[in-house]
This record gives structure tokens, C-alpha cells and sequence, in this order.
């Protein structure tokens, strides 16, 4: 079966390049809209972090409302450390690690 070519009979390998590269940064773009987050995202899973340490240390052992807490700190500190080596430096770093560590919130 002979492939038709949108570009005719003597396809342009320039041209097919160029296709895929438009559709790969299209598809790209549509892919870093879905997984976005946000502060105002990450200040809720925050909030879902401090509520359910709480709830865990009420109904449970105290340690381990500290160490859901201790996890998503070292989490937290993780991400500002791969910020740093980045070179991504001062509040954007501190912020970009809190909305990695906190913006799953988006899909709750």
C-alpha cells in the first residue's frame, strides 16, 4: 500500500520534521496544562496534610500524625534541595518546592 503524503508523491523530510515537531510541542502544551498547579492548590493540600496529621494523632498514636507531617517535610525539603542544584534561587525556589510537594491537591 503506498502511503499518501500530505506534502504529495516526493514527500519533503524538512517538511514531516516540521509536522512532528508542531505536534509534539502542541501535545506538550496540552500535557503541562492538565498536570498544572498552583499556590492556591497547594495552600489546600497543605491544609489536607495538617488535618489528616491531626486527625491520626486523635485516633491513632500521636507519632504518626508526626510522621506524616515529618514525611511531607522531608518532601518538601527535597524538592528546595533539586531547586537549589537547578539554580533556582530565593522565594521562587521556596515556592516551586512548595507547589511540587503540596499541588496534588488539584486532583482531590
Amino acid at each position: 500500500m503506498v502511503q499518501q503524503w500530505p506534502e504529495g508523491p516526493a514527500a519533503d523530510p524538512e517538511a514531516a520534521r516540521e509536522r512532528y515537531d508542531s505536534d509534539m510541542r502542541a501535545t506538550r502544551k496540552a500535557m503541562r496544562e492538565v498536570i498544572r498547579a498552583d499556590a492556591p492548590t497547594a495552600h489546600l493540600g497543605l491544609g489536607i496534610v495538617v488535618v489528616a496529621g491531626v486527625v491520626l494523632s486523635c485516633f491513632g498514636a500521636p507519632v504518626v500524625g508526626v510522621c506524616v507531617g515529618g514525611a511531607f517535610a522531608a518532601l518538601f525539603l527535597a524538592a528546595a534541595a533539586v531547586m537549589f542544584l537547578r539554580g533556582v534561587r530565593g522565594r521562587d525556589a521556596g515556592r516551586r518546592a512548595y507547589v511540587f510537594t503540596f499541588g496534588w491537591a488539584n486532583w482531590v
